[in-house]
């Protein structure tokens, strides 16, 4: 292991987050918050010279190697979060709060501790939804557009963050293909921003919203998320936006560049539309039953389904008072997510798929021991390491929710509680159910409770084996 690679890199990623955090400094001004400029100032000087440090002091003409990249990666998501938390330090908040906040921002997770949001400072919140648009397309991908000097090493970073069992390369170059995954991701951002504006909302409503809402993200400046405010025409823009962020974004660049086709003719993107259609569909039934109009019945159900299984966040009513077979539907959508490539976290759409095919496959041999029948999706035969890499994925995924659950059963969690908050935590979607549900926080939760959730955070966001490989004691031997 070549550390003076790994942490001269990660000098860069906090050169970067240090001059985010300019953009709350221009928002306390505007809004005349001096104690929010003091600490955003700080939080700026404290991160940049950390990273200047890092990146100068630490300089190595070692091999760029999987080790060291997967290093970058899960230990340099983990150091970001560490100083995007000094502003929620400076503010007051406990140290593992302000580590949660920090990672569920960063992740996109959405998950929160704050028991009183609006009672916080305007450039406070703006914070928070920044850090959810940052790491939404990955703070990593961000650093291979704009850093030079990274050439052929960028592959390897580019695919230990990329969310999906294969990563999209849209050019034989790495750096030209982050920068079309950004610009994609900026141009939807705005586009998503002035149709916000042109509804009614402020332009810092629209702004903090869009950041939520592209990064599949969940945190608002407002109690009661989308509810607070009670527009229609906001609902719909939001629910338009969270089903492109759920979606391939490399996908989004070909139907605008390359094939007009390239997304409707995805596979995943038409399995991504049916489960969400069909979820739909049974939310609006048990509502319709349950009493409500027809109309009513689908818009809530639309809503929260496509904000779950996108792993936004949102809410436009408390479905924890729902029926108990709508809120399972919710909460297995939790494991699903959204299609590789998108901002969506959990297993996605594509692993799903694969699992169950390959289960299909297994159950057909058992029959039929000598026939050799590939697994096959969108018409073409996946490769044995593509399917092992998908059920080790899924293994370790299930392996850490089972465990997560069962740690915080044992601080005194309800079960339905310990089990919404791994779910929602590993697959970075944000409300859970009953103690964590969407009109609550984790507030309530044990400090080494929200230890284990900022782990499972993590994870998650980085595909599970990204991080859990750093547990492996080979893997810092030299």
């Amino acid at each position: 292991m070549d550390y003076k690679i790994v942490f001269n890199v990660i000098g860069k990623l906090l050169i970067l987050l240090a001059a985010s955090m300019l953009l709350p400094i221009i928002v306390a001004i505007y809004y005349k918050e001096p104690e929010s400029i003091n600490v955003f100032v700080a939080a700026s000087i404290i991160t940049a010279i950390s990273g200047v440090i890092l990146s100068l002091a630490l300089k190595s003409r070692g091999e760029f190697r999987r080790r060291e990249s997967f290093a970058i990666v899960a230990v340099g998501w983990f150091v970001v979060t560490v100083f995007a938390a000094i502003p929620y330090l400076l503010y007051g908040l406990h140290p593992v709060d302000a580590l949660f906040e920090s990672m569920a921002g960063l992740t996109t997770t959405g998950s929160t501790i704050l028991t009183d949001i609006e009672g916080h400072t305007r450039s406070f919140l703006f914070w928070r939804s920044l850090t959810q648009w940052l790491g939404g397309m990955g703070i990593i991908v961000l650093v291979l557009a704009i850093a030079p000097g990274l050439g052929v090493a960028g592959r390897q970073l580019f695919k230990a963050e990329a969310p999906g069992p294969e990563s999209d390369k849209l050019t034989p170059h790495l750096k030209a293909t982050a920068k079309i995954l950004w610009s994609v991701y900026l141009v939807f951002s705005i586009a998503e921003m002035i149709l916000l504006y042109l509804a009614g909302l402020t332009v810092y409503d629209a702004v903090t919203t869009t950041f939520s809402t592209m990064a599949t993200g969940g945190f608002l400046p407002h109690e009661g998320s989308i509810m607070a405010f009670h527009n229609p025409y906001v609902e719909v823009i939001i629910i338009l936006f969270m089903f492109i962020a759920g979606a391939s974004f490399a996908l989004h660049y070909k139907t605008f560049f390359v094939n007009k086709k390239s997304l409707v003719k995805n596979r995943e993107f038409q399995v991504y539309t049916l489960i969400l259609v069909t979820a739909i569909l049974l939310v609006a039934m048990q509502l319709k039953a349950s009493g409500s109009g027809i109309v009513e019945s689908i818009r809530l159900s639309t809503f929260q389904v496509v904000s779950i299984m996108t792993g936004t966040g949102f809410a436009t009513t408390d479905f924890n008072q729902w029926g108990d077979f709508s809120r399972t539907v919710l909460f297995f959508l939790m494991f699903i997510g959204g299609c590789a490539g998108s901002t969506g976290g959990a297993i996605k759409v594509v692993r799903i798929s694969l699992i169950v095919k390959y289960g299909y496959r297994e159950l057909f041999k058992a029959l039929h021991p000598h026939v050799v029948k590939p697994v096959r999706f969108a018409g073409k035969a996946i490769p044995s390491e593509i399917m092992q890499s998908v059920v080790g994925f899924i293994s370790l995924y299930i392996f850490a929710f089972v465990a997560s659950t069962l740690i915080l059963s044992g601080l005194g969690l309800d079960f339905i509680s310990s089990l919404s908050a791994s779910a929602a935590t590993l697959g970075n979607v944000g409300p859970g159910l009953n103690l964590v549900g969407p009109m609550s926080s984790y507030a309530a939760i044990p400090a080494v409770g929200k230890i284990v959730l900022i782990l499972n955070m993590w994870i998650g966001r980085l595909e599970v084996i990204t991080v859990l490989i750093l547990f492996i004691p080979e893997f810092w031997k030299r």
